[in-house]
């Protein structure tokens, strides 16, 4: 099986501003720096521009010529649009794992399970990283290219709404992802695949209830 390609420095910035933008962090006509974005993450402007380039092209913010990006209103349909988007090629992408196999997912399985213990005090940053190779792993073992180029587009990070949520997020994340590993390791694609659509439909009910 071929192994994709690792999610660009571009797609990576995307995500954290997605995940701000959906959090309610960056708000309506709020301004957004190239440099002071560039500077928080430690990266040159350039994987920045581009990342704003995606962002605009998305309707999620407006360019400004030499002054950064002015935040769009982000309403309930888009967050939906967003999700039910995510939620089929995710779902697809277990099944496809299901029927292929995940190397992987023995490994994943005990970095879950070692963390569950710890999720009051893990990093944001440990659990994003966990997350994400959990995800990208699965998005490549669906082993068809134009799906994970997509799946990255579309990538936001932790569907995390209200700061004072976090672990209760971690929590039944931590839980629906053993689910989906599980079922992907019995070769269940239809269980995989539901496993799934519940873990991403909750995650839009978390920023629906932000936004509202």
């Amino acid at each position: 099986m071929e192994r994709m390609e690792l999610m660009p420095t571009r797609v990576r910035v995307a995500s954290i501003l997605k995940k701000a933008l959906f959090s309610g962090e960056y708000k309506s006509g709020d301004e957004l720096s190239l440099t002071e974005i560039a500077e928080k993450l430690g990266i040159s402007r350039t994987p920045v521009r581009e990342a704003f380039q995606q962002l605009e092209s998305e309707g999620l913010i407006e360019l400004r010529m030499n002054k950064g990006a002015i935040v769009k209103p982000i309403d309930e349909k888009y967050i939906r649009d967003h999700y039910d988007l995510r939620t089929l090629l995710e779902s697809e992408a277990a099944a496809r794992a299901a029927q292929n196999g995940l190397p992987e997912a023995e490994a994943l399985l005990t970095r879950l399970h070692a963390l569950q213990p710890e999720l009051a005090t893990v990093s944001s940053a440990d659990y994003e990283t966990l997350n994400l190779d959990i995800h990208s792993s699965i998005w490549t073992a669906a082993d068809n290219t134009r799906m994970y180029k997509l799946l990255t587009s579309l990538w936001n990070g932790p569907s995390i709404g209200f700061a004072g949520r976090k672990l209760e997020h971690y929590t039944e994340s931590t839980k629906e992802h053993i689910e989906i590993l599980q079922a992907i390791q019995s070769h269940d694609a239809s269980a995989a695949r539901e496993a799934m659509k519940h873990h991403i439909e909750r995650s839009m009910q978390n920023i629906l209830q932000t936004l509202r």
